[in-house]
């Protein structure tokens, strides 16, 4: 849903910028459909172990990228989105939401090592 909300509003932000009309009705539900295709072939993508991280990142852009190329021409995006925007796009989502999956992992952890920590000092205590 955050991908879908992000490229809707970046959709309306370029939109405004660059003057151009685009309706939004069918275009939703397009961009709704690119992204389940997007989230279930990353789901697909990150059961394959890539031992290099930033290798990783590259194959998830290149396969996003692809994605919105093929979307692009399926659903006649190009009348009014250059390929170059959906590129830009992609890129500025996936890094967005790479840094709020790893915040998130992050806060996960300290408060997994908390509970953990607590857990231990009430062993220590209770221990004849």
């Amino acid at each position: 849903m955050f991908t879908t909300g992000a490229s809707l509003v970046i959709l309306a932000v370029f939109s405004e910028l660059f003057s151009k009309e685009i309706k939004y009705a069918p275009v939703v539900l397009q961009i709704f459909a690119a992204n389940i295709v997007i989230n279930s072939g990353l789901f697909l993508i990150w059961k394959i172990e890539i031992h290099y991280m930033l290798l990783e990142y590259l194959v998830d852009v290149g396969y996003i990228i692809a994605v919105l190329a093929v979307s692009g021409l399926i659903f006649n995006w190009y009348t009014t989105v250059p390929v170059w925007f959906l590129a830009v796009t992609a890129v500025v989502i996936y890094f967005f939401a790479t840094i709020i999956t790893l915040t998130k992992f992050r806060k996960d952890t300290n408060e997994i090592n908390e509970l953990l920590q607590k857990r231990r000092e009430k062993q220590d205590i209770s221990a004849p």
